[in-house]
């Protein structure tokens, strides 16, 4: 896990070593079990990212291996967070130490839900994808540079740096940018224009005339 500060303010990249989990339709079930939705907030869900699949795998889950520990850096395939729409799953990577996710594509609800938290979710076509896990496992504990604008990744292969184009919308890519992307943020800092806004609205005055 790594205790790197929650994303704040505009995301323009994201530098740090990444972690591999490989398939496709990966659901959220598998990266946060649902015995955990029980909570009452959203603290200590780290400890149930790929609960199930690290038991079964007993230590050898890339979620567990040493090397990948502090890793900001998620690569995965095809259709990653596809099922239920429970924003635990995003919660829980975030809180785990992830800062950004890079696959070949993801469901819409797990990309909206890991925008709301300032984490970019961008693509790139299956063998750029597949181009980049290898050039991961070939090169334990690189340093990955994740650019928003344009949109691409490098990585130091010993020297020699590779880089692959990735892909995101143009909506979501400038709420990062810009900090747009948090709405809770967006709302304090128009705090007096909302306040203005509700003293004149009549149905939260009691109906009084002006």
């Amino acid at each position: 896990m790594n205790a790197a500060p929650f994303p704040a303010g505009p995301i323009q990249r994201c530098e740090g070593r990444a972690v591999v989990v490989p398939g496709d339709d990966i659901d959220t079930d598998r990266i946060i079990p649902a015995r955990y939705l029980k909570c009452v907030t959203f603290d200590g869900l780290a400890e149930g990212v790929f609960a199930d699949d690290r038991s079964e795998r007993a230590g050898d889950h890339p979620f567990d291996r040493a090397e990948n520990q502090g890793a900001t850096i998620l690569v995965v395939n095809r259709n990653f967070g596809c099922g239920s729409s429970r924003e635990h799953a995003p919660q829980a990577l975030m809180r785990w130490g992830l800062r950004a996710v890079i696959g070949e594509s993801f469901a819409e609800i797990f990309f909206g839900n890991c925008l709301a938290l300032g984490i970019p979710c961008l693509s790139a076509d299956h063998d750029a994808v597949l181009a980049l896990q290898a050039a991961i496992a070939a090169h334990p504990g690189a340093v990955l540079q994740l650019e928003l604008e344009p949109p691409r990744v490098t990585l130091d292969a010993s020297g020699e740096l590779l880089a692959w184009p990735l892909f995101l919308p143009a909506g979501p890519r400038r709420m990062l940018v810009s900090g747009e992307w948090n709405g809770t943020a967006q709302l304090v800092a128009h705090d007096g224009e909302l306040r203005a806004t509700a003293s004149r609205l009549p149905y939260l005055n009691g109906f009084a005339s002006a």
